[in-house]
């Protein structure tokens, strides 16, 4: 199948409408009916305001990237993101060109 990898980057620490922008973006897309989607902690890196922040400094907790990944049709990516725009959630994304599909196991 074709599609979209969907992604979104935000701090681990931010929060909107009093919830981490993580968890929000989730339920936005599991109320949506997207299939599947995941959050990854970064372990080092630097956004647009050019600050290095790496995962072993201890006064950094709580502040590195967190990506949030969904592999999603065309619609439902247009969607996610106009549901992001809409509620003015502060985040930067990317949307890639995927191909996709499941393995199923071979059977008994």
């Amino acid at each position: 199948m074709k599609g979209y990898s969907l992604r979104f980057y935000m701090a681990e620490n931010q929060k909107h409408h009093g919830t981490l922008l993580y968890e929000w973006l989730l339920e936005q897309a599991r109320r949506l009916g997207v299939p599947g989607g995941s959050a990854f902690k970064a372990i080092a890196g630097y956004g647009r305001h050019g600050q290095m922040r790496e995962a072993h400094f201890f006064e950094l907790a709580g502040e590195q990237t967190v990506l949030v990944e969904f592999i999603v049709g065309e619609e439902e990516a247009s969607t996610l993101i106009e549901i992001v725009r809409g509620d003015h959630a502060p985040l930067f994304w990317a949307r890639f060109p995927a191909e996709f599909g499941v393995v199923e196991p071979r059977p008994s």
